[in-house]
């Protein structure tokens, strides 16, 4: 007996689920990311640190697909807790999200690591193909300038 797939059935198959761990020290941005995040279908966050020291465990413990992931932090700043998460989990990708909109701070968090760079004030544009980018191995970097935008 042959067993067919409906549409919907296969539509719901090539949607590619990510499991997201959210990283910032101010509540009120972990909620604004993960209500940008919340509306992809097939995306899930699971889970919320406030500082780079927890980063570092939940990675571990949650093993998220994508980290999304602030510089400033209490305890363990980002571009730290990034080195340490790549040497512990070297599968998962990590995305900055920052409201550091310079060449240099961008540069600094790839050398750390990172696959991804967003500026907060245009995460609302830029943040689900980053995601997107990132989860598939891609760099994705953008600062404040459209045309400063990257994804490769």
């Amino acid at each position: 007996m042959a067993s067919s797939i409906s549409a919907s059935s296969k539509a719901a198959l090539e949607i590619m689920a990510i499991r997201i761990l959210l990283v910032d020290d101010h509540p009120i941005v972990r909620q604004g990311l993960k209500t940008l995040l919340a509306g992809h279908p097939g995306w899930e966050v699971i889970g919320e640190a406030s500082d780079g020291m927890e980063a570092v465990d939940k990675a571990e413990s949650l093993r998220p697909d994508v980290m999304v992931l602030d510089v400033t932090m209490p305890r363990m700043n980002g571009l730290e807790a990034c080195r340490l998460i790549r040497q512990k989990t070297p599968g998962m990708e990590i995305l900055f999200v920052t409201q550091h909109d310079s060449p240099q701070m961008m540069r600094e968090a790839l050398e750390a690591g990172a696959r991804g760079y967003v500026v907060k004030s245009n995460a609302a544009r830029d943040l689900l193909e980053a995601v997107e980018a990132v989860s598939q191995h891609r760099v994705f970097t953008a600062l404040n300038r459209r045309d400063s935008v990257n994804s490769c």
